[in-house]
Parts: C-alpha cells; sequence; structure tokens
C-alpha cells in the first residue's frame, strides 16, 4: 500500500497521531506474550494485562479509524463511483462528507455530558484491577470523531479539483480482456494459435 501524501494542515495531527498508533498493536502482543508466560511458565497470573490490552485496543481502533479516513481507504463502492463524471464525483464527496459531519456533531452533542461526567468523576472499569477505561475512552471518542469530521473536510477540499487518478470501469475491463486474451495466446499449443483469427496475417 503507497501512503496517502499529507494534503493539509490537519493531516500533520493525524499522521503524528497514526505513527504512535501503529506501535500500540506491538505492545498488546508483547503485554498477552507476558501474561501467558507468567500464567503458565511461573503460575503467577497478572490482574493487569486483559483490562490494559482492551484499552490499548481500544484506543488503537479510534486511531485507525481516523488514519483510514486520512488515507481515503475507507469503504467507498468504487464500481458506482468510477463510472461517475468528475462533477457527480463531487456531488458524491460532498454527501459523504456532510453525513460524517452530522454523525460525528450528534454523537457529540449526546454523548458531551456523560464524557464529562465519566472523566470529572474518574470512572473506573469495574474489576479489581480496576482501570480507568470509561473515564478515557468516553472523551477520547469525542475527541476523535471531531477530528475525524474536520479531516472528512480537509480531504473535501482537496480532492475538490483534484483528479483521484481513478480510471473508468470500461478501460478496466477493455484492460482485463485484453490482458486475458493475450494470456490465452500464449498458453494454447503452437498448431493451434494460428487458427486464432488475431495470429492470422
Amino acid at each position: 500500500m503507497v501512503e496517502h501524501k499529507r494534503t493539509g494542515p490537519l493531516d500533520l495531527i493525524t499522521w503524528g497521531i497514526s505513527r504512535i498508533a501503529m506501535w500500540l498493536p506491538a505492545f498488546i502482543v508483547a503485554i498477552i506474550f507476558f501474561e501467558v508466560v507468567m500464567r503458565y511458565v511461573f503460575g503467577r497470573a497478572t490482574m493487569w494485562v486483559n483490562e490494559t490490552s482492551l484499552w490499548v485496543a481500544g484506543i488503537s481502533y479510534l486511531f485507525a479509524g481516523l488514519y483510514s479516513m486520512q488515507q481515503r481507504s475507507h469503504i467507498r463502492i468504487y464500481i458506482l463511483y468510477d463510472l461517475c463524471p468528475r462533477w457527480l464525483r463531487r456531488i458524491f464527496d460532498f454527501i459523504s462528507t456532510l453525513c460524517i459531519v452530522v454523525f460525528a456533531v450528534a454523537l457529540i452533542w449526546g454523548g458531551y455530558d456523560e464524557a464529562v461526567r465519566k472523566f470529572m468523576t474518574w470512572e473506573r472499569f469495574g474489576t479489581k484491577f480496576d482501570p480507568p477505561i470509561p473515564a478515557t475512552l468516553k472523551p477520547l471518542i469525542l475527541i476523535t470523531m471531531a477530528l475525524l469530521a474536520l479531516q472528512a473536510i480537509s480531504n473535501l477540499i482537496f480532492d475538490w479539483n483534484t483528479d483521484q487518478g481513478e480510471k473508468p470501469l470500461v478501460e478496466d475491463l477493455d484492460e482485463l480482456l485484453a490482458q486475458v486474451g493475450a494470456d490465452h495466446l500464449e498458453a494454447r499449443p503452437a498448431g493451434e494459435a494460428s487458427d486464432h483469427p488475431d495470429t492470422k496475417q
């Protein structure tokens, strides 16, 4: 995968967050490996690994969504999108960005009071280890959604007059059929290849 270049000032923040987040899965694997060794080799299971892995995985999941938005790697039906002229793609991009912004605003509006309450009371997970997962993840969800909405707007501004390099589906099919036909001719026995219309002089 070729990483999409930075196209706006917010991309620098997104890239910085992603460079930290990319190490989080490795951290999760490391502490789970530590738990396995402590539990089955030394017979001394930990109390903190399970909750910590859930905590860090939640953070990683949020940051991955933000990075996917910056990279334009979120789900999109390219079969239909690529068939459309540029002006119609702009309309689709605007509608999708508007939906993202509306969803983010609704989520922040509806979850703000709860997030503030969980953070101010430093709500914990309720286990023996009792980490402050609700107190940290709930506000982080809202912060990430705000950044995601701003990232979507930033992408729309940059992509408005930029051809993203999509190729019409018909051209792709023509290239595919041409390639398949060429491969088919190469695979035919020498005696049969001369009977093909493309091989006749």
